[in-house]
């Protein structure tokens, strides 16, 4: 167990973190995509659903 944090510390230096200022346009850049992804569905199901209820 020891050598595994160990090795996870060594790898975590490793690791290229980003930047604050980064790390903030990619949260907002997932959160915008993940709205317009929402709607996008949104306006399918609600497509979808007006046509099987016209047809029922």
């Amino acid at each position: 167990m020891f050598n595994y944090f160990k090795d996870v510390r060594a790898e975590m230096r490793h690791v290229s973190w980003p930047t604050r200022r980064q790390a903030v346009i990619y949260t907002f850049v997932v959160v915008a995509v993940s709205l317009a992804t929402a709607v996008y569905l949104g306006l399918l199901d609600y497509v979808f659903s007006s046509v099987i209820k016209q047809i029922i």
